[in-house]
């Protein structure tokens, strides 16, 4: 299975079967075991990556930078606004020089034509760090934790509910490779891309796995074994577009009671940063059924499987 990997872009989640994903998730488990036991897995000693972030990061930056240091390798920050291309340098030669310097390129930028385009010219690996579209080592960290809070995938149900962009796409497509149900709580009018909901739908028939959009919250609630709530709105979003989200997913916000339609021992997630108050209530993210920080945690070890990954 590594050998599938090696010099592999990681740009979504429909690039790969199931067995590659969960090899990526066991490939988590095994290097999170050697971080809890302070067992050094510099394995990637010499080699050197470059990060582009045209958005903002907590989590993604910081994981990537600790997943470096401890598979032994250097991490370079390239500031955009310091690059020739913003000032109009064509993707294709900035890409082209990157790969002659670098082992590869962890980007987090707008458009997934954008992560697509570095990839077609690189011959090192590109790994996706977040587009408006897809969001795949969040994916891997969920996966992780959902397996380690409920031992399984197969027949869990997936509460969702908040903005329908890059989250909700990469976690469609989760959910109907691994059997599990994904109910998306949202307005009618709001849709996902049409390129991933059918890939989902197609995953979905072959493991029997539902992938529901209602505008009937109780019914996404009810059964659920884990509630994902993310932000009502994204980066980039205009001020208007902004204030009609979060008005009319204002009755979608998961509260306490919201929680209790759902299974009694379901989990809360959220990939951060949570805005306490809008899409879910501070005291949700604060009791015993909130894993967000076990699932923040988890985004250090899914990067350090996607990096030894691709990259061994």
């Amino acid at each position: 299975m590594r050998d599938k990997f090696k010099g592999k872009d990681f740009l979504s989640f429909k690039d790969f079967t199931r067995e590659e994903l969960e090899y990526l998730v066991e490939l988590s488990v095994y290097l999170k075991k050697k971080w809890t036991l302070k067992e050094p897995h510099d394995f990637l000693k010499g080699r050197s990556w470059a990060m582009v972030f045209e958005k903002n990061s907590t989590r993604t930056r910081n994981s990537f930078h600790r997943a470096a240091f401890d598979l032994g390798m250097q991490s370079v920050y390239l500031r955009p606004d310091e690059l020739q291309i913003s000032r109009g340098e064509p993707i294709k030669d900035t890409a082209r020089i990157l790969d002659r310097y670098y082992d590869g390129l962890f980007i987090r930028t707008f458009g997934q034509e954008i992560v697509e385009e570095f990839a077609n010219w690189m011959q090192n690996p590109v790994i996706n760090a977040l587009t408006n579209d897809e969001h795949p080592t969040q994916g891997i960290a969920d996966l992780l934790t959902i397996k380690e809070k409920k031992g399984d995938f197969k027949g869990l149900k997936i509460a969702f509910t908040g903005d329908i962009f890059n989250i909700c796409h990469t976690t469609m497509v989760a959910a109907a490779t691994f059997g599990m149900d994904m109910y998306i709580a949202c307005p009618d009018y709001m849709k996902p891309n049409e390129v991933t909901y059918k890939e989902a739908q197609k995953r979905a028939k072959g493991t029997g796995a539902k992938i529901v959009f209602t505008t009937d919250f109780d019914e996404a609630l009810k059964d659920a074994d884990v509630v994902y709530p993310v932000t009502q709105y994204s980066m980039g979003q205009t001020k208007e577009q902004i204030e009609k989200q979060l008005k009319d997913l204002r009755p979608y916000q998961v509260n306490m009671d919201a929680l209790k339609k759902a299974k009694k021992d379901a989990i809360v997630m959220h990939c951060l940063p949570a805005h306490r108050g809008e899409e879910v209530t501070d005291e949700v993210l604060e009791c015993p059924q909130s894993v967000i920080f076990d699932e923040g945690e988890n985004r250090m070890h899914s990067i350090k499987a996607i990096l030894a990954a691709v990259t061994l």
